[in-house]
């Protein structure tokens, strides 16, 4: 099971067609502070038919989009 797993249920769980979350709300989601490996473990997301669409570190915010 993936350290992200309740993050990517959570987008799964999503009935929009994009998710905007900051990091602060990934990090209340997931159960503990993100960091760079999320970069790594982001790919993950397309088994749920959702993906990372942008990082914005300026705003702490991260888009995903359902494919």
């Amino acid at each position: 099971m993936s350290k992200y797993q309740k993050l990517w249920q959570y987008v799964q769980n999503c009935t929009d067609t994009t998710l905007l979350l900051t990091f602060s709300q990934i990090e209340e989601i997931a159960g503990f502070p993100i960091d760079h490996s999320f970069l790594t473990y982001k790919k993950e997301l397309l088994q749920f038919s959702w993906q990372v669409e942008k990082i914005s570190q300026k705003q702490k915010t991260v888009l995903f989009t359902r494919l």
